[in-house]
């Protein structure tokens, strides 16, 4: 899967302390593109339909003991044909040697060649979990995303309502900050969203009339958080006299982030509700909801019994 984000291939060498056989001379400007980690397999054997050139590719025992079967001259025929294709890396698993024809020919077309002490299963995946997070589709919206007894809750709102102050209420109450102003939200699966603070925002809250807070420092670490999954949504909205408002919570709403719908409720605000408290509860009873209890639904069949026995 190509996006229009990539990840830097010094980044890998460094996350996963990749040691070198042969350095390209354009190591600095290759960036990997795509999320996926192949095998060599067929290909060390010249099929080259469906190959992929984008991707980072990596040996383990099986294609190294197939390799040193063969003569010096048809792993010198393999590794020229193959390399050709100017793939961004190939790594060599269980801290398994490049062979000497391996690196003549990533010398040749100028490819790099690296190492890993991992199981090969455990490199593959690794990677592919790290690309994934890295490559992932992400949109930046306004609000401010907390993490409330582990559920993570995106606060939405006009500017001015009061988003930043409850999450400060939150904070002094132990759970913890993520983000304020602006969220950076990823789509690491098809049903998962991760949100996190821009770098230059990270651990920062504006309080209007106070100015801007370091909340890392002023709470203490445990106070602030990089990331978290975004379980819930809540609208904080200014009451309106008339207006309809939820009374049961019988009916899930949901609000769709990058193709993924995320429950969603709306709060209104009014002078005196203490909002902290409310949103701690919103998150247990969502949380709750995800565990497959819904008390909505539990007491509207409780009070139709209740109804039917009066009735009799």
């Amino acid at each position: 899967m190509s996006n229009t984000y990539s990840v830097p291939l010094a980044e890998l060498v460094s996350e996963f302390n990749l040691d070198f056989f042969h350095k390209s001379s354009d190591f600095e400007k290759i960036r990997v593109t795509v999320d996926d980690i192949s095998r060599p397999g067929l290909h060390l054997a010249g099929f080259f339909d469906h190959f992929e050139p984008m991707r980072v590719y990596v040996c383990g025992t099986v294609e190294t003991a197939y390799l040193l079967k063969l003569s010096s001259e048809d792993r010198r025929i393999i590794f020229d044909n193959f390399l050709s294709y100017k793939i961004p890396a190939l790594i060599f698993a269980r801290g398994f040697e490049a062979m000497p024809e391996c690196l003549e020919m990533a010398e040749k077309h100028d490819v790099t060649v690296l190492s890993s002490k991992d199981t090969t299963s455990s490199l593959v995946s690794s990677l592919i979990t790290y690309l994934k997070i890295a490559l992932a589709p992400r949109v930046t919206r306004h609000g401010v995303l907390v993490e409330i007894y582990g559920e993570g809750i995106l606060i939405n709102g006009d500017s001015g309502i009061g988003k930043s102050e409850t999450a400060i209420e939150l904070v002094k109450r132990g759970h913890r900050l993520i983000a304020d102003d602006a969220v950076e939200i990823k789509k690491v699966s098809s049903r998962e969203l991760n949100g996190a603070a821009p770098e230059v925002l990270r651990h920062y809250i504006e309080i209007r009339g106070i100015g801007v807070i370091n909340v890392a420092k002023l709470f203490g670490m445990g106070a602030v958080k990089d990331n978290t999954s975004i379980d819930l949504i809540i609208n904080m909205v200014p009451w309106r006299d008339g207006e309809a408002y939820d009374r049961l919570g019988m009916e899930t709403h949901y609000e769709e982030i990058l193709d993924v719908k995320v429950p969603s409720i709306t709060i209104p605000i009014t002078p005196g509700r203490n909002l902290a408290v409310i949103f701690e509860v919103a998150a247990m009873n969502n949380r709750q909801k995800r565990m497959g209890y819904n008390a909505a639904v539990e007491f509207t069949e409780q009070m139709s019994r209740f109804f039917e026995t009066r009735e009799r």
